[in-house]
């Protein structure tokens, strides 16, 4: 799990070859006037999920993960709180992986909880079964899925 502030993206765009791109597209665009949905980057290579979710309680949200996606989850307004659990410490699957939805379910707790203020971004691997979106209130952020 990497979490930083947008200003700091150039220091790591060389992890993946479609984070420049991703970044790139970032700076220069306002994803807050954009419309919400899916929008196209690189086909399924890399596209951003542009939502506006109402946040949960900790309690309530499971941690989810992925095997063909990194998640760089983006927040645009509001404040989120984004658990974390490593993968080798996750002790029950409430769902197991679908391929099609490249995703599974875990109803275990997080071990760690990151705050994300606006401007800042989380990036999750398939190594991190992460819990996002937990608070209050609803917020606006970008979740870009950038294929492996």
């Amino acid at each position: 799990m990497i979490v930083t502030d947008l200003n700091n993206c150039s220091r790591i765009a060389a992890l993946h070859p479609a984070f420049a791109s991703l970044f790139d597209f970032l700076a220069s665009n306002d994803l807050l006037s954009m419309p919400l949905g899916r929008i196209e980057v690189d086909g399924d290579n890399l596209f951003i999920n542009n939502v506006n979710p109402e946040c949960v309680p900790a309690s309530e949200q499971v941690l989810e993960m992925h095997r063909r996606y990194i998640d760089v989850h983006i927040l645009l307004s509001g404040n989120e709180r984004i658990g974390w659990k490593s993968l080798a410490d996750v002790e029950h699957f409430s769902k197991e992986y679908d391929s099609e939805a490249d995703c599974a379910l875990s109803d275990d707790h997080p071990t760690t909880y990151v705050d994300l203020l606006p401007g800042q971004l989380c990036i999750v691997w398939p190594e991190d079964p992460h819990a996002p979106i937990i608070g209050s209130g609803k917020i606006r952020k970008a979740i870009a899925k950038v294929r492996i």
